[in-house]
């Protein structure tokens, strides 16, 4: 079998393993959609305000992307790794042509699938429940690049976590302390100038910053966003190599 052949085949018993799975399938599609009603459509944003939400709607469009972007790669790939490790599956595929790499891809391809048809739906819904408004030009074409760079990006780094767990329930606690920080702390829903100016070096040592800094250029504030790319890009290929190859082989 090529190698073609081989990450499409796994790619496809991956997406079929999760259709099978409702509730990956409800938190992957409807938990962004409840936080985006809750803080777009209820609470909403008041710019004349200050604090949380001071900015225009339009602003927190790379958060509400941000939470689909992250949490689920990093959860998915970690579970279904500690899955395959608890069955054993990890021996029977060292048996088999495919390697870790093509493992991690086919996987990641269609994390980016999944992930991409739910920020659709919740770029949607905010332009639908809030004040937000989209900055039509060409840039718009390379929001699904980032998209798909950002979700490389945390598949691979929930390969390592998934590595390093010794159970699905260790997965999710460390995909989950790993995310909530990240989710908060890359100028997504909390803006620069509300931290400390000791922890700006952290929040730019954040794969998500650049996501959410590229992703604000093309839909918000129309400023430039291919260095952002670039960056995001050369991470997610770190992070995708790192991955592979703590894969586990066998047990």
């Amino acid at each position: 079998m090529s190698r073609f052949g081989r990450i499409s085949t796994e790619a496809v018993a991956a997406a079929r393993s999760f259709t099978r799975r409702r509730t990956a399938v409800f938190f992957t599609f409807f938990f962004p959609v409840i936080l985006v009603v809750i803080f777009g459509a209820l609470v909403r944003t008041q710019p004349t305000g200050g604090g949380l939400f001071a900015e225009p709607a339009g602003y927190y469009i790379p958060g509400y992307l941000a939470v689909v972007v992250l949490f689920t790669p990093l959860s998915r790939v970690g579970s279904e790794i500690a899955r395959h490790r608890d069955g054993g599956r990890f021996e029977k595929l060292a048996t088999t042509p495919l390697s870790r790499a093509e493992w991690l891809l086919a996987h990641t391809l269609v994390n980016v699938g999944i992930i991409g048809a739910a920020s659709l739906l919740i770029l949607g819904l905010v332009l639908a429940v809030t004040d937000a408004t989209l900055i039509v030009s060409p840039a718009l074409a390379a929001l699904p690049v980032f998209v798909a760079v950002a979700v490389a990006l945390f598949c691979g780094l929930g390969a390592v976590l998934g590595a390093l767990a010794d159970s699905q329930d260790g997965v999710i606690a460390a995909s989950n302390t790993v995310a909530l920080p990240l989710l908060f702390l890359s100028e997504t829903f909390v803006t620069p100038s509300l931290l400390p100016e000791w922890f700006l070096p952290a929040v730019a040592a954040s794969p998500l910053t650049y996501f959410a800094r590229g992703t604000r250029a093309i839909t918000f504030d129309g400023g430039a966003w291919a260095g952002d790319l670039l960056v995001l890009t050369a991470l997610a290929a770190v992070f995708l190599a790192v991955g592979a190859y703590a894969v586990p082989r066998t047990e």
